[in-house]
């Protein structure tokens, strides 16, 4: 097998496919389908993986040698160059891109194995009959069956609120390690991450699973992957990076909230976690696992379509641990403060917490961290923006001047309307939340968490919890009560997604508080006759979940249809469109002009959305990626950027 097949490291859409090259006798033994190497490419020394050895090759011309085997590590699994090469086709970017986040960089000296302790064998071992924590569910015990049994059921999974699920995540990844088979758990964030490997490591031992993210340092996480790639763990639990760890003999794929924006990988191709784990379960013959408090529109879809079943409590259950949630905008409150529907903290919320701090600390959900983070006349209501670029103006602190959230600069008092100089806020920050909050409950401890500053957990006794949205520590036992401040705020937001998002984030909350038959209340600041309010009120997100996928199908939104957005040069854009063949059914959206942050000088760029059925979405995406190949190798003027399936469509 004298010739190499090399995935070189080189991101250009022309170039994305296999090179071959000839393996020199000295390096014929090092040279193993998987491992690093250097070949010479274009004139200089690139990197790239040796995906396969081949006995000639189909090249006519001559054929450069390998330079060097950097390692005689096979880190690109089969499974994994074919993953990598699924993904690239779905998102429409190249393996290249795929791989720089699939396989983390070299370390050396991590390479040398290191003894570990010997993993209790959970193979063979029986499910509780009870099923456990998921005996609360009425298919849940035999979902666990099924994973234990070696199986592979697909399930959206709409978890009771409480604490309780990382535990049953773990006893999911437990049953499958059972069959033999491995396991892999992506959460959104660090927090719930040590929530995971902390129930994790309950069920199955320390030294049965590795973490993977990205706090390890890259020699340690360098280490860890290692050990799950040469089969020493089976059980795999990390962030968004870890939705590529190479898990032998994958039976169970696990993502916890799915909505959750850390799930979307910010570097090309931009993929998704929840989409990558499903390709896998797909390609790996694995059961998968969709579960948040939550439910997306792509979650529902994938209900619709038989792929997965919903894997939900009685609505008996639920009542019994699921909050008392009430809004400040019903009917009966507004009979007893007639304020109630406009004011931001009314008596009922005022109330609330007060009763509540009796019993345990309670937590108020601010949408805005800072300050103030917008401003407005107080006299025409005119929203005060910076004279020198129009950008956003906002107050950092306290006696603080008024400051331009872009460029810096101090923004002047007085309305550019009006003329007025008073002002009032529009948009109140965590910080000025919690100083409002200390002023009305005098003696009572006032700590705030958002931004950089998350505090892991909640204060014990009466205490006052200011949080942004994801940044809500946990309490022992429960909140007694939450608040829920400023609906407005995450509703009125721009976005294909504003009430999906805004439920999402108010059950996350939600769940962290005691159950209603012990006591604990939420109370939300929105008006009740939102479907996403009402959603929360009855703990019901699958039934928003399958109003807004019906809504969405109608118009042809995402998930229902598939989206790819070009940005860049209208030219550049208008010669790629005119020369891809776009699938049937395709149509064109645009041009709108990119909005600018007012950190650069503004680039003329705009923005076209293309949209295709739903079952042509990958045809698309190998479309328009066979189009910019074309334009890169014809080296045309300007560039354009291709995503596909945006998180955000404005």
């Amino acid at each position: 097998m004298p010739v190499a097949r090399v995935a070189v490291d080189v991101a250009l859409p022309h170039l994305d496919r296999l090179f071959d090259y000839l393996v020199p006798q000295s390096m014929a033994d090092g040279a193993v389908p998987g491992c690093r190497v250097k070949v010479r490419f274009s004139g200089r020394l690139t990197a790239g993986y040796l995906v396969e050895r081949a006995a000639a090759s189909d090249h006519s011309g001559s054929i450069a040698f390998l330079h060097k085997v950097v390692s005689a590590e096979p880190v690109l699994t089969p499974e994994i160059a074919g993953l990598a090469r699924a993904v690239a086709d779905r998102y429409g970017g190249t393996m290249a891109d795929v791989l720089r986040l699939a396989i983390p960089p070299r370390y050396a000296a991590a390479e040398v194995p290191v003894p570990r302790g010997a993993a209790p064998d959970q193979t063979g071992s029986q499910v509780p009959p009870e099923g456990g924590l998921w005996a609360r569910y009425p298919t849940g015990t035999s979902f666990l069956a099924a994973l234990g049994s070696g199986r592979a059921p697909h399930a959206v999974w709409s978890a009771l609120p409480g604490q309780e699920w990382p535990a049953e995540i773990a006893q999911a990844a437990a049953a499958a390690h059972a069959a033999g088979r491995g396991a892999l758990v992506v959460v959104p964030d660090a927090r719930d991450l040590a929530a995971v490997e902390s129930a994790t490591a309950a069920v199955v031992g320390k030294d049965a699973f590795v973490s993977l993210a990205a706090k390890l340092g890259p020699a340690e996480r360098y280490r860890r992957w290692l050990a799950v790639l040469r089969g020493e763990v089976k059980i795999v639990v990390g962030t968004r990076s870890a939705m590529f760890a190479p898990v032998a003999a994958l039976g169970l794929v696990v993502v916890w909230d799915d909505g959750d924006d850390l799930h979307a990988e910010p570097r090309a191709p931009y993929p998704h976690a929840r989409d990558v784990l499903l390709i896998r379960a797909h390609r790996s013959a694995a059961a998968a696992l969709i579960g948040g408090f939550a439910r997306t529109a792509e979650a529902e879809q994938l209900i619709a379509t038989g792929w997965a079943k919903p894997l939900v409590a009685d609505r008996q259950v639920v009542r019994r641990h699921a909050p008392l949630i009430r809004t400040a905008g019903d009917d009966a409150e507004l009979a007893r403060d007639e304020a109630a529907r406009t004011a931001r903290m009314p008596s009922l919320a005022l109330r609330t917490a007060r009763e509540a701090l009796a019993l345990g600390p309670v937590l108020f959900q601010v949408p805005r961290r800072g300050y103030v983070a917008a401003t407005a006349c107080q006299r025409c209501g005119e929203r005060v923006r910076c004279a020198a670029c129009a950008g956003p103006v906002a107050i950092s602190g306290r006696d603080e001047p008024l400051r331009c959230g872009w460029c810096g600069l101090a923004a002047r008092q007085s309305c550019a309307t009006c003329g007025n100089a008073g002002l009032r806020a529009l948009v109140t920050g965590a910080r000025r939340t919690a100083e409002e909050l200390a002023r009305a409950f005098p003696g009572a401890q006032v700590c705030t968490s958002s931004g950089a500053n998350v505090i892991a957990q909640a204060p014990q006794g009466g205490a006052l919890v200011i949080a942004t949205p994801g940044a809500e520590p946990p309490a022992d036992g429960g909140y007694a009560a939450a608040v829920l401040l400023d609906g407005w705020a995450l509703l009125g937001r721009p976005s294909l997604r504003a009430g999906e998002e805004a439920l999402r984030r108010w059950m996350n909350a939600a769940a962290l508080v005691r159950p209603g038959p012990a006591g604990g209340k939420v109370v939300l600041m929105a008006d009740p006759a939102v479907r996403a309010v009402q959603a929360l009120i009855r703990w019901d997100a699958a039934a928003f979940a399958r109003r807004e996928l019906a809504e969405r199908t109608e118009l042809r939104f995402p998930p229902a249809a598939r989206m790819a957005s070009l940005t860049g040069q209208a030219d550049a854009i208008g010669q790629l469109l005119d020369a891809a063949a776009l699938p049937d059914g395709s149509d064109i959206l645009g041009p709108v002009d990119v909005p600018h942050d007012g950190k650069e000088p503004a680039p003329q760029a705009v923005r076209f959305l293309v949209r295709a059925p739903w079952s042509a979405g990958t045809e698309l995406a190998v479309t328009l990626r066979a189009a910019l190949a074309d334009r890169t190798a014809r080296k045309d003027a300007g560039s354009v950027r291709l995503q596909v399936d945006p998180a955000e469509l404005i």
